[in-house]
């Protein structure tokens, strides 16, 4: 029987998410599975609420990391679409059950026993561990082919961030040249709608509650109009005036401000996970049929369309690169903000260390 691959990663042990170096040993290969030497890997906000138990679904140690860029090692005897030397993604699942309504219809980041990369079980009763590691075991259904054109380390956070703004901006229609869209929040997944929106040839408007990040939004990133949530005059003026709005918040924040915005039949996609929750009174969408929805990530086939379009379109994430030595920093700064706008480690660069 063949053995399973030693890993070297940094793990979390209790609430303190504090990370610190983890042997462990990944799955042995299968048929079809993909063994992949990780080179980049973001770090989330998700990563973050997971590794201090935030939502309360923590499976101690945890490797974080679910932002995966690599190269194929090795690949088993059924493996048709890779081969050693590719350049591949891994984002928030590795796997699903293949055979319920939301899987058979090309849905299966809804698979309600969706087997996710990091804090997931999978099928043998396993617990997942992400891509803080220096080597993956993935079947090839759940493997991304990363473009040349692309730069590794701004490719990764498209893996989840990426394709978290993508996936509902092309399943609502808010993707069409012309029309308005707002975009809630300038951080990780902010800054990718923008980017995504503006290659749409949408007109982009960045909604923040401070005037800090104005200049970022419209000078660098290209947005149309910047507007403060807190300004009351602005959000008057503004109101009715977007065709839909993609909120990234991950902090809690009121709703009816943001709906208000909107002209009728609008649609608003909420894709941030704040720990509390979002208050919604009805009146706030009955009136002009306004519409809310809730995204989760995207396919397989959504995210393989999203890194080709990301290709053709020069599309990456502005990120800092760190070392793993520094990932416990970063989440501190992470928790406050501090990072324009992605943290992504340097996996095949950093000394990983041995467990204590």
């Amino acid at each position: 029987m063949e053995k399973g691959t030693p890993a070297l990663g940094w793990a979390a042990r209790d609430e303190s998410g504090l990370l610190s170096p983890y042997s462990f040993s990944r799955r042995a290969r299968k048929d079809e599975d993909v063994t992949i030497k990780v080179l980049f890997c973001g770090i989330c906000h998700t990563d973050l609420h997971i590794a201090k138990n935030e939502w309360g679904n923590a499976l101690y140690p945890i490797v974080p990391g679910h932002e995966i860029v690599g190269v194929v090692t090795d690949v088993g005897p059924g493996v048709k679409s890779f081969k050693v030397g590719d350049t591949v993604g891994v984002g928030y699942f590795v796997d699903s059950c293949r055979s319920c309504g939301t899987c058979s219809k090309g849905y299966e980041n809804y698979c309600s026993t969706l087997v996710l990369t990091s804090n997931g079980v999978d099928y043998d009763g396993a617990t997942t561990q992400g891509g803080f590691s220096d080597v993956l075991v993935v079947n090839q259904d759940y493997v991304l082919r990363v473009p040349e054109s692309l730069s590794l380390a701004g490719a990764a956070p498209l893996l989840c961030a990426g394709v978290t703004v993508y996936s509902p901006m092309m399943q609502y229609g808010l993707n069409a040249p012309g029309k308005h869209l707002g975009v809630v929040g300038l951080g990780g997944l902010g800054h990718m709608a923008v980017k995504f929106g503006k290659a749409f040839g949408m007109t982009v408007t960045v909604i923040s509650s401070s005037p800090r990040k104005r200049e970022e939004a419209l000078e660098r990133l290209g947005a149309d109009a910047f507007l403060v949530s807190q300004d009351a005059e602005q959000m008057k003026a503004a109101a009715g005036t977007m065709d839909g709005i993609i909120d990234t918040v991950s902090a809690g924040h009121p709703l009816v401000p943001l709906l208000e915005l909107m002209k009728p039949m609008g649609q608003m996609v909420v894709v941030g996970a704040p720990s509390e929750p979002l208050a919604l009174p009805a009146y706030a969408i009955i009136g002009g049929g306004k519409r809310l929805a809730r995204n989760g990530v995207g396919s397989v086939r959504d995210c393989q369309a999203m890194l080709d379009f990301a290709g053709k379109h020069g599309i990456t994430a502005d990120v800092e690169v760190v070392k793993m030595d520094y990932v416990n920093t970063a989440v501190e700064r992470l928790e406050k903000n501090d990072v324009r706008y992605r943290f992504v480690i340097d996996v095949a660069g950093s000394q990983l260390g041995a467990a204590a």
